[in-house]
């Protein structure tokens, strides 16, 4: 079982299945939507994908004519995506999940568009809980 929720709280999800596959993506609408240097989306089963609280909540954005972006319209979170031409499918945004097992990612793409600025260099400082 997969857990997870927004920002806020408000919308709450199960996901029932396992997550087989972790892509990461370099594109610039992803970093854009995400606010961030990548996304990182698993494909999964809608079928098996539940909210639990907060369906009110949910706002979606069409980013192309065939691409919804599934957010919650209160804290602003992003929290899948759904292709038309692949309705039984949504992409989750792993970056909200609370509980379950998440596999290391099985691959990136539209890595020509990489943030030349995020680097991870293991000689850098690390924090625990933004305290040096």
């Amino acid at each position: 079982m997969i857990e997870g929720r927004c920002l806020c709280g408000g919308v709450q999800y199960e996901f029932s299945g396992e997550i087989k596959e972790l892509a990461v993506c370099h594109c610039d609408m992803c970093k854009r939507a995400q606010g961030g240097p990548f996304a990182t989306n698993a494909p999964i089963e809608l079928a098996l994908f539940h909210i639990v609280t907060g369906e009110s909540l949910l706002k979606t954005y069409f980013s192309s004519e065939q691409k919804r972006r599934v957010f919650c319209s209160h804290c602003g979170s992003p929290l899948f995506s759904q292709r038309l031409n692949s309705p039984e499918t949504i992409r989750l945004r792993v970056g909200t999940v609370t509980s379950g097992n998440i596999p290391q990612p099985t691959y990136q793409f539209h890595c020509e568009s990489m943030a030349a600025w995020f680097v991870l260099d293991d000689d850098k400082p690390k924090y625990l809980q933004g305290k040096p």
